[in-house]
């Protein structure tokens, strides 16, 4: 697993409606975008039959988790050739850890 701030390799579950989750690795890179004042960050998911399944029948929005970190709504596009779906979202990426208790009274 890699975790750095502009870039996360790893493992991810996302909620793809009220009663299902999928499993994935996925990589993801963002950056910031000053004029906006905001990240905009994609990627994409490895191989999943029900991710790939659910995508091609339309499926467009998702909550991912990456481990640590809060959950956050994800736009999903359509599948890739190897059977990986592409991801992406704006604000911060998903694997930013929320600053420990301590260190937000701290700013």
């Amino acid at each position: 697993m890699s975790t750095g701030e502009e870039e996360y390799r790893g493992p991810a579950t996302l909620r793809i409606d009220d009663h299902g989750t999928v499993a994935v690795e996925v990589r993801m890179s963002a950056h910031f975008e000053p004029v906006e004042g905001r990240f905009r960050w994609a990627g994409r998911t490895g191989p999943d039959d029900l991710l790939r399944e659910r995508v091609s029948g339309g499926l467009r929005q998702a909550t991912i988790i990456v481990p640590g970190s809060p959950e956050t709504t994800v736009k999903l596009s359509d599948p890739d050739p190897w059977g990986g779906v592409r991801i992406s979202g704006t604000g911060a990426p998903p694997w930013f850890a929320p600053l420990p208790r301590k260190a937000q009274d701290a700013h």
